[in-house]
């Protein structure tokens, strides 16, 4: 089979193949292609199908080296990707409500399902329902460098690739053995981490096989937000001051159509709500995990025009998913006259409220009603979400020279991912029932024994007997998914037509099948069952296949001419046939293409440009998930407080929504910002379209050969998008324009309420929430800049290398539907934008080399940002230049006053300023085989923002502030050794 060498790669490449960013130590200044060793046979130009290294992609690429990973000292890939410019963080370590025990990329802050993940240029298999790749799975002791290619891919790379690839590139034949293990620790002493990977590989019959196996650990503990001075209590993102969970608290709460009663203190009767339920000390700012994985792969050359080859993946990942104790959220009970726990007051004040006559009708009552109950369960311990996900990934195929210049590669894979997610520690509604229904003890299902439940008391007034019934289950539910394909590619070079350089193509076929379901145990489908688990989880099953041809070329123009050193077009086409797994035997085709051009008037000069046109078909949850309610974020409700009683046309409204008559005028806002929402999956979506196009200029002078610079501007749009609107939306289209007949309006009939309370939160049984149905109306765009920097110098006793990655981004909207809102968010942060996108950011890395010695700094920035405007409690935050939400002095609660770690600070919610972080690292090799590295993340303990509890999405903003988006760790030490021999 022919060879490609590293000498080769540098006589036939140009300065820069794939655009340079956050290039590592060693590999600074090279070419992308450049990086891959001598002894390699395979190419892989992320971004095209043709294996040649003469290919130069007309799409930027930033590239991350392993002496980069080598620095940072990271054990996920998770932690790596966040550097890349665009990138905006998802669903990851650092989140804590709403981690289902994978972690994903985001670029351009378009969506973790609009972008894939590739492993040497494949796809592996999906971790559930989206069709998510799960980062915890890349084994990152074998990555020897990761691309991320902006803008569509679809044509290289099939659908979903419509904001770009993420491609981690493995070490080939490697030999020897290779021991690196690794330690982090913060400063205060908690948030330990370890890492052991161990990777031996072998060539074989002079070099024509190479086999490896790679296996590793890692794990890290779970650092708890009490454990933070920022984080001890939950602050209120609109008053400044500690709050907490209210109406679910302890003691327990009633809610009635016309006001919440609480049980005092002393357990004697019901008053006004006193005691908010502090949830931030139960919670954790990084997420407990640990991972057993092996990786390993092989190639024999048959002879020159065949080779096979091979590589199977296994991994197991754990993570826990820790939040605050579950509980009763506004169940409609019952308790009966002759509970042992309900004393006389309480029990006359509750048949006042239900209407039943005092004396013996109240006393004799069988089943007094209690509204509805909110009470957090603290005795029974916190929620405890364990994702154990099992994937499996093998991959084998045949390459080889059909002619010299004619190549071939065949391959195909299959994958599976299990996860496992077991809940520990929730209420369970209907044995709460069964509870409140009792006297005495008594023996009420196999095996086990029913006690009263004592709802009128202090935290610990649930015994040890009380919490082992009502919590004592364990819940589960499996997500499977699966993925076969087939791959085919012939690459060939076609003579020079044009210039003194081949033309390439690239030809090939494709086909992929996916399938994916859900199965939650029988407790996790009924609607309310566990309190706190945010609605029910139906099962889901579906699938579907593809069928795809694709073709690229890449055409030098002109090549060493005036002004022309080199001309060359790049273009490609995709056709895909697919088939749904559903009734009606649905069927659709998408037709992706792409066209790009690159000019260098100059060696010192390349200019490039591309344009795509992209799909992505919708993914199995989008297609086949049933309707379901669940929770959702909203920070003011247009019904709460006095409103409706001096607006006819709003509280007509609110009656419509299913509130009671008696709540009008005393409606509270949701529950601790949390509303409840509904929708599911729509057979009927169709794949949404993207038009993106990049272009550019690369700078390598002559004048200065260690110098390059790069600047490319993007612009992405997407149409027909799966979408589902914001609860901002949902508000505006029934709110925004109150008349007469908007009682009788669709938009307004369909947000359904309490029906005891009149609010939007409470049980998932009986209070839908707003409709958040999925459908193609979206429309989401965003444009920015790219750039990058590379220099190294030698200074005589050491060299000097400087590399800069950033990213300056111009807009990111979303529209919902036609009539939504079309919302900004870069630079603004609210429940409606999730995670923080800011308009700039950058990543820059100084490096000092003297002798085996490096000293490293890294500089990570990101720029300011502001509250949106158009969120729900924009007024009431009351943003303005002379009323913001300041914070100073003495937090307060029922229970406790502390001062603040906050005190004496003047703490804007409404604006987060600019933040930079400097990291140090020190690299030191002894001889070829021991290197020894030592790192210091966050170097000046830089302190995250504080913005409260409420001031966007439950997933990323907690603790007071963004922990995905902002260190809220603190200072850490990281130290990592690599044996080599």
């Amino acid at each position: 089979m022919k060879k490609t060498t590293l000498s080769a790669l540098k006589a036939g490449s140009a300065p820069v193949v794939l655009g340079l960013a956050l290039l590592s130590t060693q590999a600074f200044a090279q070419d992308a292609a450049e990086a891959v060793p001598e002894d390699s046979n395979v190419i892989v130009v992320t971004g095209s199908l043709i294996q040649n290294p003469n290919v130069v992609s007309t799409s930027p690429v930033s590239v991350i080296g392993e002496e980069e990973i080598s620095l940072r000292q990271v054990t996920l890939a998770e932690d790596v990707l966040r550097q890349i410019p665009g990138a905006v963080p998802n669903v990851g370590q650092n989140v804590n409500n709403g981690n289902g025990g994978a972690s994903y990329v985001d670029l351009r802050g378009l969506g973790s399902f609009r972008n894939i993940v590739l492993l040497d240029g494949a796809r592996i298999v999906p971790s559930g329902t989206a069709g998510r790749v799960d980062l915890n799975n890349i084994p990152l002791a074998l990555i020897q460098r990761v691309d991320a290619l902006t803008g569509g891919a679809s044509t290289t790379y099939g659908a979903d690739a419509v904001s770009g690839v993420v491609n981690f590139i493995t070490r080939k034949n490697f030999a020897g053995a290779e021991l690196s293990m690794g330690t982090q620790i913060t400063e205060k002493g908690d948030g330990f981490g370890w890492h052991a990977d161990l990777t031996l590989g072998a060539n074989f019959e002079d070099g024509r096989g190479n086999a490896v196996l790679s296996v590793g650990y890692q794990s890290s503990d779970a650092l708890y937000q009490g454990d933070r001075d920022i984080s001890i209590f939950g602050v209120s993102s609109t008053s400044g001051v500690a709050s907490g969970s209210s109406p679910t608290s302890t003691p327990t709460t009633f809610g009635f159509a016309d006001e919440n009663l609480q049980v005092s203190g002393s357990g004697a009767n019901l008053v006004a709500p006193y005691a908010p339920f502090n949830f931030n000390p139960y919670n954790v700012f990084v997420t407990p995990f640990k991972r057993y994985n092996i990786y390993s792969a092989a190639r024999y050359e048959i002879s020159d025009a065949v080779e096979v080859y091979t590589r199977g993946m296994f991994s197991r990942n754990t993570v826990a998913s820790i939040v605050a104790p579950s509980g009763i959220f506004g169940e409609e009970l019952t308790i009966q006259a002759n509970n042992p726990f309900l004393n006389s007051t309480i029990r006359d004040q509750l048949c006042g409220k239900a209407g039943i006559p005092l004396g013996a009708t109240c006393n004799t009552s069988t089943a007094i009603p209690l509204g509805a109950v909110y009470r957090r369960s603290v005795e029974v311990g916190p929620r405890i979400d364990e994702y154990v996900t099992d994937m499996f990934d093998y991959r084998a195929g045949v390459r080889g020279n059909i002619t010299e210049k004619v190549q071939y590669d065949l391959w195909g894979s299959y994958g599976q991912s299990t996860n496992t997610q077991a809940r520990k520690n929730y209420v369970s509604t209907s044995r709460v029932v069964n509870a409140l229904n009792l006297a005495t003890p008594t023996t009420c299902v196999a095996g086990g024994t029913c006690v009263p439940l004592n709802l009128f008391g202090p935290p610990g007034s649930i015994t040890p007997a009380m919490a082992s019934y009502i919590g004592g289950i364990t819940s589960t539910i499996a997500r499977d998914a699966s993925l076969g394909q087939v791959h085919g590619t012939v690459s060939s070079e076609f003579g020079n037509f044009f210039s003194d350089k081949p033309i390439n193509v690239a030809i090939g076929g494709e086909y992929r099948k996916y399938t994916s379901e859900t199965k939650p145990d029988a407790l996790a489908q009924v609607p309310g069952e566990l309190g706190g688990a945010g609605g029910a989880i139906p099962p889901v099953k579906g699938g579907y296949d593809v069928k795809e041809l694709f073709g690229e070329v890449n055409m030098p123009i002109i090549s060493d001419a005036p002004f022309f050193h080199e001309l060359t077009l790049e273009a490609g086409i995709r056709q895909s046939w697919y088939h749904i797994d559903a009734a009606g035997d649905p069927k659709f085709s998408a037709t992706t293409w792409k066209a790009g051009l690159t000019w260098s008037p100059i060696p010192d000069i390349k200019f490039r440009g591309n344009y795509s046109h992209s799909v992505r078909a919708p993914n199995i949850a989008e297609l086949f998930a049933p309707v379901s309610t669940g929770l959702t974020n909203l920070g003011a409700d247009p019904c709460a407080g006095a409103a409706p009683n001096s607006n006819p046309n709003l509280k007509a409204v609110c009656l419509a929504q299913g509130a009671p008559a008696a709540s009008i005028g005393v409606i509270q806002d949701p529950a601790a910002g949390q509303a409840n929402s509904y929708g599911g999956g729509n057979p009927a979506l169709k794949p949404e379209t993207a038009k993106s196009y990049t272009f550019g200029v690369v700078l390598a002078p002559s004048m200065l050969s260690n110098l390059t610079l790069t600047v490319d501007y993007y612009n992405i749009k997407i149409t027909g998008a799966v979408s589902a609107p914001t609860p901002n939306d949902v508000i505006a289209a029934c709110f925004g324009t109150l008349t007469a007949s908007s009682a009788t309006s669709a938009a307004c009939t369909g947000i359904r309420r309490n029906p005891t309370t009149g609010r939007l939160s409470g049980s998932s049984a009986t209070t839908p929430g707003l409709p958040t149905p999925l459908s193609n109306l979206g429309r989401l765009a965003t444009d920015g800049v790219d750039f990058t920097a590379n220099y190294r110098t030698d200074l005589g006793f050491g060299k000097l290398s400087l590399s800069l990655g950033g990213n300056w981004t111009n807009h990111s909207t979303f529209q919902a539907t036609p009539t939504s809102f079309d919302r900004e968010c870069v630079g603004y942060y609210s429940a409606n934008c999730a995670s923080i996108q800011p308009k700039w950011q950058w990543f820059q890395r100084t490096t000092l080399t003297v002798g085996a010695i490096d000293l490293s700094l890294a500089w990570r920035h990101t720029s300011a940002a502001q509250y949106e405007g158009q969120a729900s409690d924009f007024a009431a935050r009351g943003f303005t230049a002379t009323n913001r939400n300041l914070f100073k002095g003495t937090i307060k609660n029922a229970n406790a006053s502390i001062s603040s770690p906050l005190a004496g600070r003047s703490v804007d919610f409404n604006h987060i300023g600019a933040y930079d972080y400097f990291d140090l690292a020190t690299k030191y090799s002894i001889g070829d085989n021991f290197e020894l590295t030592l790192a210091v993340t966050n170097l000046f303990n830089k302190q995250p923002p504080v913005v409260g509890s409420a001031a966007g999405s439950t997933s990323f903003n907690s603790g007071n502030t963004y922990p995905s988006s902002y260190d809220a760790v603190g200072r850490r030490f990281a130290a990592g050794a690599k044996l080599k021999f």
